[in-house]
């Protein structure tokens, strides 16, 4: 899927998003119908605070329900600030995941009793490797899991790599998969035909589930604070932030 998307900027205001008809009329779902009483749910993150950013509110919900959970994470998440003294990839590859493991601390998700994989694939350059990553995949799935993924054309290429290889595995064990917007609410716009409305559902989160959310977004220093020695921008923005930080969750079924 190529899609024509602009990541540079402050991107789509979320009071734009609030105004926009097509996402006011998405249908509600909640996270028992997302994933049955017997099905595993598979949380795929191409870097370290995916699985929070998109699937947040998901994942609490599906905790609270005692559904099984399987976290992948991709990448290490080390190329996040090419040139950066401060957040160099070597210091990146050994902190991004441990403020992964502190947000889904907060979350409460039992770590315990939650199968964690690392893939060690290359940050910014899963596309490279995209047939070893379904092969990967393949070796952890069953028939009745239920992946949760970006979207395909969310419009990271690690995002959209990622998506397109657990299509690929899901299709191949026969489990089902689901893509949650990331990155989608920077480029496009309130009413934009590029996204699948047709496909998205909306899992509605209450007002603790949303705070939980917003402070486990929090132990990811990292993405928020930047360089700014270097005059290098945090990822995560408070721009970027305020638009991941809904009181809702959209998915793609």
């Amino acid at each position: 899927m190529k899609i024509d998307r602009n990541l540079q900027g402050n991107g789509t205001p979320l009071r734009a998003w609030h105004a926009s008809r097509r996402l006011d009329s998405v249908a509600p779902i909640s996270a028992a119908e997302l994933v049955g009483e017997h099905q595993r749910a598979v949380i795929v993150a191409p870097h370290p605070d995916d699985e929070v950013l998109g699937c947040g509110g998901l994942l609490q919900r599906l905790v609270g329900l005692k559904r099984r959970l399987m976290l992948i994470s991709v990448t290490d998440g080390s190329a996040a600030y090419p040139g950066s003294l401060r957040w160099s990839a070597e210091r990146l590859s050994i902190i991004r995941p441990q403020e992964s493991t502190e947000a889904l601390r907060r979350l409460g998700v039992p770590l315990n009793e939650t199968q964690w994989i690392h893939g060690g694939f290359p940050d910014s350059a899963v596309a490279a490797h995209e047939a070893r990553l379904v092969q990967f995949l393949g070796t952890y799935l069953q028939p009745s899991d239920v992946l949760f993924t970006p979207w395909r054309g969310d419009g990271h290429t690690d995002h959209e790599a990622v998506a397109r290889a657990c299509v690929a595995a899901a299709r191949a064990v026969g489990a089902s998969v689901h893509e949650v917007p990331i990155w989608a609410w920077h480029w496009a716009q309130p009413e934009d035909q590029r996204l699948p409305w047709e496909r998205a559902r909306k899992l509605e989160l209450d007002l603790w589930t949303q705070a939980r959310k917003r402070h486990a977004i929090q132990a990811f220093a990292s993405q928020t604070q930047g360089d700014p020695e270097r005059g290098i921008e945090p990822i995560l923005s408070p721009i970027v932030l305020e638009r991941l930080q809904q009181s809702f969750e959209v998915i793609f079924l």
